[in-house]
């Protein structure tokens, strides 16, 4: 591939993504105007002509690593994995 055709993906590359930063914002705002309205109307679910819309509490457990290593270096370093991966990234 020649240093113009990798510029030119690079271009679209670019182009491509500010599109779908600019969809998602979209995306999220839409998606905040139905929250809104469903805490305005004080329910978690709706069905909407064949939607059904929740927007509820979600409990989670997660373990917090961060205390785990403060208490227990020694644990903590005997069950780390380093992994290897690779970013592709455009600046």
């Amino acid at each position: 591939m020649s240093t113009t055709e990798i510029t030119s993906k690079i271009e679209s590359i670019k182009t491509l993504q500010a599109m779908i930063d600019e969809l998602t914002a979209e995306m999220e705002s839409v998606k905040d105007e139905v929250k809104r309205e469903m805490e305005t109307q004080g329910v978690e679910e709706m069905t909407v002509s064949c939607f059904k819309v929740c927007y509820k509490a979600v409990t989670s457990s997660r373990f917090d690593s961060t205390a785990f290593k403060k208490t227990h270096a020694d644990l903590y370093e005997q069950y780390t994995k380093q992994t290897t991966s690779k970013r592709f990234s455009i600046a």
